[in-house]
């Protein structure tokens, strides 16, 4: 007869001689010792799945987050959620992945213990975290230079396996000047970031998307914004027609982070995540008012921002007033940004080289922007036939 206690086996044998073995009857990872979650993988694919991937997610809460973790958990990914401030902001992310496929730990940039414990479990690491301007806490190196640069130490210390890193198109440590006299802090600090990732873990992927635009982006309500423009009249550097853009949705670009992570050879590669086609800003604005029907006789109209002194000053008020976000995402980085063109390296390949089919911007900001649609309430009459918008037509370069 074998009795076991607490790992401990007694064997009774008929002549009176009892023997003992240690036997292992628990199978639980402990804070000393993480079990390999990759060889526990479960299921054919989907939610209710588990891959072998645990991925923790910075920057999960916000517009290409909320894109990447649904991408996660619909191919059985467990993922782990930082974030710091309110509870309630990452809530709605638990629906992403299966019942106990979705964690939350709450970190801070700057404190690097909270950072080891949410990557201590974790075979990839996503970095997500951004900033469109400055704040008194956090200035544009704060968080795309040193805090990507903390991220990948780490990672690289716990031992993960892929590290995902997102930069910026036009990323360049002397960025072209157009309005400002240094250029975008944003572009240079984002280059210094990728350099600064690269040191401390060499085998990072860097993904580098342009404008990117889908629900709740900083793209196309950006220019739909009744403070963006003045009156129905709105203002663009040299009417738009110097600044050629390639913007790319963001289920797009997310579809190829999560490829980057399921491929192994994407490790130390970049990639930019750019749209099928390239257009001239003036171009796209008109088109994006074409879709609102807001043509000239709703009194659209496109002029050159450089003599319009009054626009000037209101960027300038708009800046200094805002306390934690600029009104309508206006301020002097934001326009910088928006004057420089796409700059597009044949040599550094694209999401198409991850297999993704990318949508052409006629396809979808339509539905993009339809809540903002002009009398869109008021109803037409039965005969009345309303013909699609022109699509914008493609920059010859």
């Amino acid at each position: 007869m074998a009795v076991v206690f607490n790992g401990v086996s007694k064997l009774l044998r008929p002549n009176g001689i009892i023997s003992i073995a240690y036997v292992k009857v628990n199978n639980y990872s402990t804070e000393d010792r993480a079990y390999n979650l990759a060889s526990l993988k479960r299921g054919t694919g989907g939610r209710s799945s588990f891959n072998g991937i645990v991925a923790t997610v910075f920057g999960a809460t916000g517009f290409m987050g909320r894109y990447v973790c649904n991408r996660l958990g619909k191919c059985g990914t467990q993922i782990i959620i930082p974030y710091r401030g309110d509870n309630y902001e990452p809530m709605r992310l638990k629906l992403c992945g299966d019942l106990g496929q979705v964690y939350f730990h709450h970190f801070h940039l700057k404190d690097e213990e909270s950072i080891a414990k949410s990557i201590k479990y974790s075979n990839v690491v996503i970095n997500l975290i951004g900033r469109d301007w400055e704040t008194k806490n956090f200035t544009f190196d704060d968080v795309h230079v040193e805090g990507a640069r903390t991220l990948a130490r780490l990672a690289k210390k716990a031992g993960v396996e892929r590290f995902i890193h997102l930069s910026a198109l036009n990323a360049c440590e002397t960025p072209k000047k157009v309005i400002l006299k240094n250029g975008s802090k944003f572009l240079a600090s984002k280059a210094r970031g990728e350099e600064a990732v690269l040191k401390e873990f060499p085998e990072a992927t860097i993904i580098r998307p342009a404008d990117v635009y889908g629900q709740e982006d900083r793209f196309l309500r950006y220019y739909v914004h009744p403070w963006r423009r003045q009156g129905t009249w709105i203002p663009l550097w040299q009417k738009g027609e110097k600044t050629v853009k390639q913007p790319v949705h963001v289920e797009n670009v997310a579809a190829g982070i999560v490829a980057a992570v399921r491929d192994p050879d994407t490790a130390g590669k970049i990639y930019q995540a750019v749209g099928p086609k390239r257009y001239k800003l003036s171009e796209l604005v008109d088109y994006f008012f074409r879709v609102m029907r807001k043509d000239e006789n709703w009194g659209y109209i496109r002029y050159d921002m450089r003599w319009d002194p009054l626009f000037q000053l209101k960027v300038t008020l708009t800046e200094k007033a805002s306390i934690n976000f600029p009104i309508a995402n206006l301020h002097w980085q934001r326009i910088e940004r928006e004057c420089v063109t796409d700059d597009v390296h044949p040599d550094i390949p694209t999401l198409e080289d991850l297999g993704i089919s990318l949508t052409p911007v006629e396809e979808q900001i339509p539905w993009e922007l339809k809540p903002w649609t002009y009398a869109i309430y008021q109803g037409n009459d039965i005969e009345e036939t309303i013909l699609p918008p022109a699509p914008p037509k493609v920059a010859m370069e």
